[in-house]
């Protein structure tokens, strides 16, 4: 190769000459439905595990057999279950089926707020945008420190005595 190169010209010259441009061309998603027109997800919160699945509907939402207001009765616990709908758009056209395990009701409200948004963003991947920059598709990994032996809690130590 008897390319010589002297000047950041001649350098771009020989890179559009020699170099095999690559374009790469995003494919779109592919919604991920079952036979029965539902997305299923697992959203994780604390020690809580929810497993979720929507369909198109009314808005109805169903926790472990309950329904929402009955379950999660405090008014906080059910707005944050319905903020993945008012960022996506799409209030009250899935109706939700979850069922939770573990940790506590806050805890449990955010399994369940990331179960719904990774299902919203598998049954229509358009909607994965704005859900993705609300960060809702992000699990929240902060969970509760273990307690350490030789101390009262995870990081309090026993009260001391100088007598």
């Amino acid at each position: 190769m008897t390319d010589q190169v002297n000047s950041l010209e001649d350098l771009g010259a020989v890179a559009e000459g020699n170099a095999v441009v690559a374009e790469v061309v995003a494919e779109p998603r592919e919604p991920v439905r079952d036979e029965l027109g539902r997305s299923y997800a697992t959203g994780k919160r604390k020690d809580a595990v929810a497993r979720v699945w929507i369909k198109p509907g009314s808005g109805k939402v169903v926790v472990n057999g309950k329904e929402i207001n009955k379950y999660f009765a405090r008014p906080v616990l059910q707005m944050i279950l319905r903020q993945p709908f008012e960022v996506a758009g799409v209030e009250d056209q899935f109706d939700v089926v979850a069922t939770v395990k573990g940790g506590g009701l806050s805890g449990q409200a955010g399994a369940v707020k990331h179960g719904v948004s990774k299902a919203l963003q598998l049954y229509d991947p358009t909607l994965r945008a704005p859900l993705k920059a609300a960060g809702f598709l992000t699990r929240d990994s902060r969970v509760v420190e273990r307690k350490k032996f030789g101390r009262r809690k995870a990081r309090r130590s026993f009260q001391f005595s100088k007598r």
